[in-house]
């Protein structure tokens, strides 16, 4: 069974290949990261860990038993009760609910874990499979996402209040 986990130095070779792996299948819905950010990967790696251990942010991993990362699952900008969500499942794993279930999760870990009251995030108007994990999950549209935020591309904001 998949385990949602903190992110941790430990899981680096793991998130890699998980990156690599999907690089094509995330570039046809979002924005290719680049060839930067593989060529800058443990200096990045270890910069997350660090706005982690800050409290700045919080990164998540879903592990499968063999080991392999089948998501991301990232809380940005802690602050005052709010964060925004950023996720990414494998290929091998889209469709099947993993994404929804994860997220489903991961808003409870916001807040028992962060004391969290709110969630955002944002979806291009490309990305159906997103706005349908962010819709199944209890987030409302809550108003336009200025393309910058999605690599150019339109979208929607959608918001979620937690329960306390």
């Amino acid at each position: 069974m998949p385990e949602l986990k903190r992110l941790h130095a430990d899981h680096a070779p793991a998130v890699l290949a998980f990156e690599l792996a999907n690089r094509a299948y995330f570039a046809a819905a979002v924005s290719d990261r680049g060839d930067d950010f593989f060529d800058r990967f443990t200096a990045r790696y270890s910069a997350s860990l660090a706005e982690q251990e800050a409290g700045v942010c919080a990164f998540y991993v879903l592990v499968a038993e063999d080991g392999s990362v089948l998501g991301r699952f990232n809380l940005y900008d802690l602050e005052d009760g709010t964060a925004r969500l950023g996720y990414r499942v494998a290929e091998r794993v889209a469709g099947r609910g993993v994404a929804t279930a994860t997220v489903r999760e991961l808003c409870r870990t916001a807040t028992s874990t962060h004391g969290l009251r709110t969630l955002r995030a944002a979806a291009s108007h490309d990305n159906a499979a997103s706005r349908k994990v962010l819709t199944n999950t209890g987030f409302a549209p809550a108003g336009p996402a200025d393309p910058a935020d999605l690599g150019g591309e339109p979208g929607t904001w959608y918001q979620r209040d937690l329960l306390l």
